[in-house]
């Protein structure tokens, strides 16, 4: 197993070469060419990283990303081209496994620090007085008196309590020793940090510390994620790897797909498509706003799927394209819990249960690493029964669960095609690779067994299975893990489609806006509506333990003249509030005009014909409209919020 902390060309301790390094390190790529095999990944590419740059690489999966790094990391040379970096630059990177060693936990990430356990290393082993006191304060100059502190505040970040941190590694699961090398990674002193997939084994909790960690590293990151929201926050940079080309732009994620989308729309028929997508987003938009009742959770909301509009144009190309089925049968409700209680080994970890799920519910699991959330979603799934209380499925409920550990269940020797007449007989052939086209598997690939398949192509088989089940309820626990961003942008388009409930747990805080109308918390052994929405998450878990931050919706009883009290001063507010709800209603009038407005306008722009030269004019006169229109929505929505939130306030105040 390689050290997560390289230097580049040089024994010498990071320490000594560290400030000639900051001054000049950046990696230069001069008409870069690199085979696997007879596959050419990249090239002829040409670009440059500079010094402390943060750079997002990003591309759909097998394009060469992870390549790249192992490049840098001179684990294989360029076929043709050059690439140059400083001879002295501290690498570091996260190893691909954790040796089932007894080593204790906090001592394996320590050794992240080499250069720290070299100088510890010289300390031990010199009998030289003069030289041990040179060698003291080194380590003093390495922090190496603050080394057990730093590891114990990474290892804290990512998840682990005070007990763990000094368990063995040997006793740690496989998604945990990947945590483990990670917190190793990041304890290393480095010019350069290289990550690959960071948040795949992480919760939300932890890629929130994680991206906070990142934001405020100093020297050069390169980091391959499909995860947008953490790439808009922390990168500055996008290295995309398309066509065996690299190309460099500048900017997060979003400002990168707005840039692509501008590209792409310069070709007449991806423009075609675009608007056509941007029309199908748009009605998401629509019929949320129709049933939106909560300003706070209805801003996010809407700001989330107006921001999917946007998104669409840019994945027009992409291979992946799919849609659930309609469920044969919508019980209302689908689910009852009353007073349940759920645990393990006889002892509860979530108590007093009390849940109604509706047919066209869209909840997500908020709550820190072992609070829970799983456990809800297995008692949910019938994976683990409730050790008290009751839970009434309605008798048509169809369930459909996706997790993690379902992907080591797969026929490792059947194909995708086989793992789908599992589950219907009757379908032709033709059926099937059609159906599986939609998650990338298409042509022969549908015909290739399981065993070899990389992890984001089990987990798209899985989700097709769960799709073509035609569920009522979906049980999603960490979906996208595994998944490109081409393949997270058609799950939350079929999210979006989907007409049954959903139950989400989700470290993918995109995933979460645009799929959950509701966010549920599960802390402190309970299961309570978290009252906010995914972006103020973060501000909960800085301030946890401190006042009320779910709703409890418990009341007290009360007299017969405070009753009296209660609904005089209910009939003021009315009064008060009545100018203040009127404008409510009056902006959500003036936003139906402007929705009916833009339908007729997507429904022309719907016509093929217009798009031919001697339609030309027409065209352009219908999407300045189409402009004008967007704006004024974006004008009133704004508006209409800013009211709505106000009247909440007012009501609940």
């Amino acid at each position: 197993m390689q050290p997560a902390c390289l230097q580049a060309g040089t024994s010498l301790p990071a320490s000594l070469i560290h400030s000639e390094v900051c001054f000049k390190a950046m990696l230069s790529f001069s008409n870069l060419s690199v085979r696997r095999g007879p596959r050419v990944l990249i090239e002829d590419s040409t670009f440059t990283i500079h010094r402390g740059h943060k750079v997002g690489i990003t591309g759909e999966n097998g394009t060469g990303k992870t390549t790249l790094l192992s490049l840098i990391m001179g684990d294989l040379a360029p076929d043709t081209g050059d690439f140059d970096m400083p001879k002295n630059l501290v690498i570091a990177h996260v190893a691909q496994e954790a040796k089932a060693t007894s080593q204790v936990a906090i001592e394996h990430v320590i050794d992240g620090d080499a250069e720290l356990r070299t100088l510890q290393k010289q300390l031990d082993e010199s009998e030289d007085g003069l030289k041990q006191a040179e060698l003291h304060s080194a380590i003093e100059v390495a922090g190496g008196y603050t080394a057990e502190a730093r590891a114990a505040t990474l290892l804290n970040g990512l998840g682990f309590t005070p007990d763990q941190i000094v368990q063995p590694v040997k006793s740690f699961s496989g998604g945990w020793r990947m945590r483990l090398n990670l917190a190793r990674a990041l304890m290393c002193r480095s010019d350069l940090l290289l990550l690959d997939e960071p948040t795949n084994h992480l919760d939300l909790d932890a890629v929130i510390w994680l991206e906070t960690w990142l934001r405020r590293y100093t020297g050069t990151l390169l980091l391959i994620s499909h995860d947008r929201e953490f790439l808009d926050n922390v990168v500055t940079e996008i290295a995309h790897v398309e066509h065996q080309n690299i190309k460099l732009y500048t900017g997060n994620y979003s400002q990168f797909e707005r840039l692509r989308a501008e590209h792409l729309s310069a070709q007449q028929s991806s423009h075609e498509k675009q608007q056509r997508e941007i029309a199908h987003m748009n009605s998401y938009v629509e019929r949320f706003r129709a049933k939106a009742t909560k300003a706070k959770q209805a801003q996010s909301r809407i700001k989330a799927l107006s921001r999917l509009e946007l998104i669409a144009p840019a994945h027009i190309d992409s291979p992946f394209k799919f849609s659930f089925k309609q469920p044969e049968k919508l019980p209302q409700p689908l689910l009852r819990i009353r007073n349940a209680a759920v645990g393990y080994d006889g002892k509860a970890l979530l108590k007093n249960i009390k849940f109604e799920m509706h047919n066209d519910a869209r909840i997500g699991l908020l709550g820190p690493n072992g609070a829970g959330k799983s456990t809800m979603i297995k008692m949910l799934a019938s994976e683990l029964q409730a050790m008290q209380g009751e839970l009434d499925f309605a008798k048509d409920t169809k369930i459909a669960y996706f997790a993690q550990h379902q992907l080591d269940q797969l026929n490792l020797s059947a194909t995708p095609i086989q793992h789908l007449r599992d589950l219907d007989d009757k379908a032709t052939e033709a059926e099937f690779r059609t159906f599986l086209g939609g998650f990338g598997f298409q042509g022969d690939r549908a015909f290739d067994i399981v065993k070899p398949f990389s992890g984001g192509e089990k987990a798209r088989l899985v989700l097709a299975m769960l799709v073509y089940q035609k569920p009522n309820l979906l049980l999603l626990d960490e979906p996208s893990n595994h998944l490109d961003i081409q393949m997270r942008h058609a799950l939350t388009v079929a999210l979006q489609d989907f007409k049954g409930g959903i139950v989400l747990i989700s470290h993918d805080r995109h995933l979460l806006k645009m799929a959950c109308d509701t966010l549920l918390l599960v802390y402190d052994g309970k299961v309570e509506e978290f009252d906010g929405d995914v972006d103020s998450y973060p501000s909960w878990l800085q301030n946890r333990g401190k006042p009320v931050t779910a709703k409890t919706g418990n009341t007290a009883p009360q007299s017969e003249a405070s009753n009296r009290d209660r609904k005089r001063i209910e009939a003021e507010n009315r009064q008060r509030l009545a100018p203040l709800r009127k404008e409510v209603v009056a902006l959500e009038k003036q936003l139906d005009k402007l929705t009916s407005k833009k339908e007729a306008l997507e429904a022309k722009l719907a016509d093929e014909t217009l798009y031919t030269e001697e339609n030309k004019s027409t065209l352009k006169d219908l999407l300045t409209q189409q402009t004008e229109i967007i704006k004024s929505t974006n004008l009133i929505e704004e508006q209409w919020m800013e009211k709505a939130e106000a009247l909440e306030q007012a009501q609940n105040s």
